[in-house]
């Protein structure tokens, strides 16, 4: 009998042998024979063949005693006796001589290879029918950890071949449509990784949550890669942004989240593993640094690129050498699955109400249904159909009820966890991480959860009235006049990244600051003016930063590059901080810094701040992150946008702190526009023109201004209106006035996605772009296509051809 039937090394295997070795092992091989000249390290090893595991069946009837099992089971039998037989029966049956001989011989060929005996080794099983394009059987077997000596690889190999018939996996078969039979196992055995010494994790190539196809997303906790997988952790999260990685000398890392990572697996004393506390140290410690993030995107592109599909990898480093090494790599299998031109969102469609628990979104969608609150897998028939899964923590056991829910809650995990990947393979909205659910979630009580407010999913109490629609994004038509988003929460912008926008025509630099900074930044530059409750508060929000202002930069830096990120290469528009003195004085330790105004809304807000003692050094730190962005990260589409800039004098004090932090206009591409929302701008428009490089008309305080009306006033409420000729004259001598001087002019504001007939006003008087929310973008999109269709130019003083291009300046908001 020849020697590799039973059994071959990686080296000797390819994508090709799936059939063969599974799809794991071939991988395995793929990588380790295909991609070495790419740099991918992979730990070597061997792996058992599909023949070998069709030999233990043939022994004394055992196929066939396994066939009547599933018999039974199809004739009404129950899933827990039907699985636990068969697997009696596997591990009853010894293993064939000839395999034990092959494996302990591979085992000791390891170890020399190693320099040294009896090496400590994973055992992974790998089915021949896993790792598909169109399922992902990621789980379904067993997996064993630290294995170290022949005899105890060899009781591992053996669970490992019972394992293809864990209740799990075979409901999952049952699911999918494979016959249990047609499926065979092979058991892979690779070198361990000592990264129980320092750290591991999963990598997607894609947004697993969006499927935005332009970063590369890497989790990481302390120990063991299971914590992770299995979701007992809370990782690290670290976004890449591939584009970036082609040049050397940016920064692709243009998100850093810290996790809780309260648990480690760690290898034990006698073999396999033990799961521990992390210490508090490890707690607020990044598991990686920058350049290993890179170093682990680069390869995770690599891999990208030569399998032609988007990839989900585990990664691992390890504590004595400090080297890191990819250990698994399989086809990403469920946003690989979706439509790329139809979009499908869900929003509630009444008052949200009380929020019980929150946590990581997973999944766009919302479900509702009573809470079913379990410590352990049950059968079947004690969890009704459509109740919300309340636990702990899920693992492969917990499939067969999750696919029963209308939504999940765990208490732990992130975005790579266990709950989460199976709750996208089935299109169930999960919230993970809350942290409580088990605690504050009573069983029975009607709840609706909801995944679809950005990345922090929340339980609300009730059954709330929500909405499903479903858009044809190749249906929507092309138009000349650019239509572009608004975006302010860099948590939700890789959602939208399939709307054909023409980039983004307005960031709000201020929600970032209020929902992720959450602090005032000159409290950051001048601590010693807090009170003591306040500069505790803000001592434990910076915990970790050494300087407490690059805090507010790193902070503020990735919630514009997430937005930047997700429109690359069209223009974003990212407006610098206009908060009122009221709304800033909210903000953590705020109420030092802001004076009492008796009007804010034409206050001290807007470019008057920037050049004042009062803000300058905020709006320093401002200027820092926006550079970081555009000259660190390479996002070079970020235009900056000043508001409420009332005279040229004004204008050309903030162009000068700009240029003093590093951000002058014309260097390395940088534009810088100006909101047209004061009468001032477009009176002066041609001068206003000379010193920035595009308009973009804010229209409801260009109508506040125009009108003399408070746009807050509920008494005046129906006297404020964007369509008062007054309005739309100023908006009519404004586009002609930029256009003579090349600049693109856009309106960034609700009222045309309200209002079809402005929207075609705009149109007409040669508005260059129209910026709207998200879920208003496919409506104004067939209202300015209606419009133009119409051939209605009232203003076009400038011919299509000669108008502001991408070339010339990116489009306004």
């Amino acid at each position: 009998m020849e020697r590799t039937r039973r059994v071959i090394p990686f080296t000797r295997l390819g994508r090709g042998d799936v059939s063969r070795v599974g799809g794991k092992n071939s991988s395995l091989g793929e990588l380790t024979v295909q991609l070495a000249s790419a740099g991918v390290p992979v730990p070597p090893g061997f792996a058992t063949t599909a023949d070998a595991y069709g030999e233990l069946l043939d022994g004394h009837r055992l196929r066939t005693r396994i066939r009547e099992q599933l018999d039974r089971f199809h004739a009404g039998g129950l899933l827990a006796d039907t699985g636990e037989a068969i697997r009696s029966l596997i591990m009853a049956e010894p293993l064939p001589e000839g395999l034990r001989d092959e494996i302990v011989s591979a085992y000791e060929g390891l170890g020399r290879e190693l320099g040294r005996p009896d090496p400590d080794v994973a055992v992974r099983s790998s089915a021949t029918a896993e790792d598909l394009p169109e399922a992902s059987f990621a789980g379904q077997q067993e997996t064993y950890l630290n294995v170290r000596g022949a005899e105890q690889l060899l009781q591992a190999v053996h669970r490992c071949f019972a394992s293809l018939f864990t209740d799990r996996a075979i409901d999952y078969r049952e699911r999918m449509g494979f016959d249990h039979l047609r499926v065979a196992l092979s058991v892979g055995v690779q070198a361990m990784v000592r990264s129980d010494l320092a750290g591991a994790g999963v990598i997607f190539t894609l947004d697993p949550e969006s499927g935005f196809p332009e970063v590369v997303v890497v989790s990481a906790a302390w120990g063991l890669g299971e914590t992770v997988v299995s979701g007992q952790t809370d990782p690290d999260e670290y976004t890449v942004f591939k584009p970036s990685l082609k040049d050397p000398v940016l920064n692709p890392v243009i998100d850093v989240r810290i996790g809780a990572k309260r648990r480690k697996a760690v290898n034990a004393e006698q073999g396999l593993t033990d799961t521990v506390d992390t210490a508090a140290e490890e707690r607020a410690r990044r598991v990686l640094t920058d350049d290993e993030v890179r170093r682990l995107a680069e390869w995770a592109v690599a891999v990208e690129e030569h399998y032609g599909c988007p990839m989900d990898l585990e990664w691992a480093k390890d504590g004595v050498t400090g080297d890191l090494a990819i250990v698994q790599a399989r086809p990403e299998t469920v946003q690989s699955r979706r439509r790329s031109t139809t979009l499908r969102r869900c929003r509630l469609t009444g008052p949200p109400g009380t929020v019980l628990a929150e946590g990581t979104a997973v999944g766009e969608a919302i479900g509702a249904g009573p809470v079913r609150r379990l410590d352990t897998p049950v059968d079947l028939d004690r969890f009704p159909a459509g109740a919300v899964l309340v636990t702990s923590i899920t693992d492969p056991d917990w499939e067969p009820i999750m696919k029963r829910a209308a939504a999940i809650v765990t208490d732990h995990g992130g975005r790579t966890s266990h709950a989460a990947i199976v709750s996208r393979e089935l299109g169930v909205p999960a919230v993970v991480g809350t942290g409580n659910a088990t605690d504050v979630l009573r069983d029975g009580a009607p709840v609706t959860v909801s995944c679809t407010e950005g990345s922090r999913g929340k339980v609300y109490a009730g059954l709330l009235p929500y909405e499903e629609t479903e858009t044809d994004l190749a249906a929507l038509p092309a138009t000349r006049t650019r239509v572009m988003l608004n975006l302010a929460d860099p948590s939700a912008a890789f959602r939208w990244w399939r709307l054909p926008a023409d980039g983004v025509g307005l960031a709000r630099l201020e929600f970032i600051v209020a929902h992720q900074v959450k602090v005032h930044p000159m409290a950051l530059v001048h601590p010693e003016r807090l009170d003591a409750a306040d500069r505790r508060a803000v001592d434990q929000l910076t915990e970790g930063h050494l300087d407490r202002t690059r805090y507010f930069t790193d902070h503020l830096a990735s919630g514009i590059a997430r937005i930047a990120a997700s429109r690359w290469p069209d223009p974003v528009i990212v407006r610098t901080s206009d908060f009122k003195t009221n709304e800033y004085a909210k903000l953590l330790g705020g109420r030092p810094f802001e004076p009492a105004e008796a009007n804010p809304m034409i206050g001290w807000r807007g470019a008057s701040r920037y050049y004042s003692d009062g803000y300058r050094e905020g709006f320093a730190l401002e200027c820092r992150a926006l550079r970081r962005v555009r000259d660190e990260m390479g996002l070079t589409n970020v235009i900056v946008m000043i508001p409420f800039c009332r005279t040229l004098s004004e204008a050309d004090k903030v162009l000068d702190v700009m240029a003093g932090e590093g951000l002058r206009r014309g260097e390395n591409g940088l534009k810088v526009y100006v909101m047209a929302e004061i009468p001032a701008n477009v009176l002066l428009a041609g001068d206003f023109a000379e010193r920035f490089d595009g308009f973009s008309i804010g229209s409801n305080d260009l109508t506040q201004l125009t009108l003399g009306v408070d746009r807050d006033s509920e008494a005046l409420a129906s006297v404020f209106d964007e369509n008062d000729p007054a309005v739309t004259g100023l908006i009519r001598i404004l586009v002609p006035r930029a256009h003579a001087a090349r600049r693109p002019v856009g309106l960034c504001g609700q009222r045309p996605s309200d209002d079809p007939a402005f929207a075609a006003f705009l149109v007409r008087v040669g508005i260059d772009s129209i910026s709207v929310v998200p879920d208003s973008f496919a409506a104004v999109k067939q209202h300015v296509a209606a419009a133009e269709d119409h051939g209605q130019g009232e203003g076009r003083v400038v011919p299509a051809g000669n108008r502001p291009t991408h070339a010339d300046a990116p489009p306004a908001a």
